[in-house]
């Protein structure tokens, strides 16, 4: 009898690697009677983590696949899932069955709504809808323990990804993609699904599993080879490729801010500004916004303006958004003169040593008191002290920056506009256990490709950690510090 089990395995993986597409092209098809996983074949290893249980497949236990006995190419596929906290799964496409570990064909669209692993030195960052490894999305778009509807296009070489009916990622592959080593087959083609079981302490349900074949069609054409490289690498490397400084100006629509995201695979923070003579000055105006851009898949940021923000809006308007950040732009002088940095009629530069020890006073008491998550626009001086930027920021001022920063928190932005700071302070910062976050500022339609921000990964070693992420609701600044009853200046 034992003679006969090697040849069994291999014929279920022939017959799972060879099943050709028997479907109609342009029709639906159920892939899951609601009774047994008739149809499906689940890997050698850790089979028993894949059950029928009320009608629908839950994947609960150590690491496992289940395949899905047909071959597709050109494909329309959709599911509904409900992860429990801390669940981790995935549907693999065009991948292969394999007996043992992880599918290495194809690629994988997360799903993970809350799992951030064991590791604290590689946690994980990819949440629901990422390509993995290729396309990540960082931001958590659902919610656990709440159904949630998934579907998933593939057309040639361009691959969709819709959340309750919401485009949340795309990629378009190049001919002859960068892969690192041992992925090589991580590209499309053709294959079947399959679902993933992750680990013992994780439980996803899928129901309502269906897929319609569809007919052969042109490639898309990918623009910049080069610049997939780029973000695969960093997406490979784990590091979350997010511009948190982005505005709706110059004509900027929230609908152009996602389709930029999704071609260059550079997740957004969208910011209002907030603050006296803003766009947004109190909490009604603040929900207004937020009712505009809700349901975006792009995080909700703040930008308060000014030292008087602190007044007008109330901490449960301003813990509505995903973070917070200010700059020292905005400030009361010495002699009462109020301080608008970036426009050259409302500064005063009476002495340009007193002019930059009042700035750092300022910065110092800003970070101290006021409950925000970011320092944006780091730095920045105005326009007629730019030239001597690096005589004006010494060694014990930046100093003080960084520990002001570092004592409350406070993420330190890199800045692409205004290519601040500069690499000298970022590698201070680093030392002193500050995290990062990427921010363009743009005043304009043109987002850039965040070039500064990229030369300054590698000239200054940051790694993922490194990287800021949003708080939770218990860890907000304004949840924790609260408002200062005071104006810092």
């Amino acid at each position: 009898m034992r003679k006969l089990i090697f040849p069994l395995m291999l014929f279920a993986t022939v017959l799972i690697n060879s099943c050709k597409n028997d479907l109609p092209v342009g029709e639906w098809h159920s892939m899951f009677n609601g009774q047994t996983l008739e149809g499906w074949k689940a890997a050698e290893e850790n089979s028993e983590s894949f059950s029928v249980e009320d009608g629908v497949i839950k994947c609960a236990g150590e690491r496992s696949h289940l395949y899905y006995l047909h071959h597709f190419k050109n494909f329309e596929f959709e599911a509904e899932v409900k992860t429990l906290p801390q669940a981790n799964s995935g549907i693999y496409i065009h991948t292969a069955y394999t007996a043992k570990g992880y599918p290495t064909k194809g690629y994988e669209v997360q799903i993970n709504n809350s799992h951030r692993g064991p590791s604290t030195k590689h946690p994980e960052r990819r949440m629901t809808g990422s390509i993995a490894g290729v396309r990540n999305i960082y931001y958590p778009f659902v919610s656990d323990n709440e159904w949630f509807n998934i579907r998933i296009s593939v057309v040639e070489n361009f691959v969709q990804v819709f959340i309750n009916d919401v485009k949340v990622n795309e990629y378009a592959e190049p001919d002859k993609a960068w892969r690192w080593e041992g992925a090589e087959e991580m590209v499309l083609g053709s294959g079947t699904i399959a679902l993933q079981s992750h680990d013992a302490g994780s439980t996803t349900y899928y129901k309502n599993l269906r897929i319609k074949p569809l007919a052969d069609d042109k490639k898309v054409e990918v623009e910049d080879k080069r610049w997939d490289t780029i973000v695969t690498k960093l997406m490979r490397a784990g590091f979350p490729l997010v511009d948190y400084h982005v505005h709706l100006k110059g004509g900027l629509t929230i609908d152009e801010v996602v389709a930029n995201s999704q071609r260059l695979g550079i997740n957004y923070g969208v910011a209002p500004n907030c603050g006296l003579h803003f766009p947004v000055t109190n909490d009604e105006s603040l929900y207004a916004y937020m009712d505009d851009v809700k349901g975006s898949p792009t995080y909700k940021g703040m930008q308060a303006e000014g030292r008087e923000w602190i007044t007008l809006f109330s901490p449960e308007a301003i813990a509505k958004f995903d973070y917070v950040f200010t700059d020292a732009m905005t400030f009361t002088d010495r002699k009462g003169r109020r301080n608008r940095i970036w426009i050259p009629e409302e500064v005063w530069v009476d002495n340009k040593q007193q002019f930059m020890d009042d700035l750092v006073e300022k910065i110092e008491a800003i970070f101290s008191q006021e409950p925000v998550d970011i320092y944006v626009n780091p730095t920045v001086l105005p326009a007629e002290l730019m030239p001597e930027y690096t005589d004006l920021w010494t060694k014990e001022r930046m100093q003080r920056v960084v520990k002001v920063l570092a004592d409350n928190n406070v993420a330190l932005e890199i800045n692409a506009r205004y290519k601040t700071p500069g690499a000298e302070m970022i590698k201070m910062a680093k030392a002193a256990g500050i995290k990062f976050a990427f921010g363009t500022n743009n005043v304009t339609k043109n987002l850039g490709q965040l070039e500064y921000c990229l030369e300054m990964i590698q000239e200054c070693g940051l790694q993922p950690n490194d990287m800021f992420e949003p708080k939770t609701d218990d860890k907000k600044p304004v949840n924790v510090k609260g408002l200062p009853d005071k104006i810092t200046g």
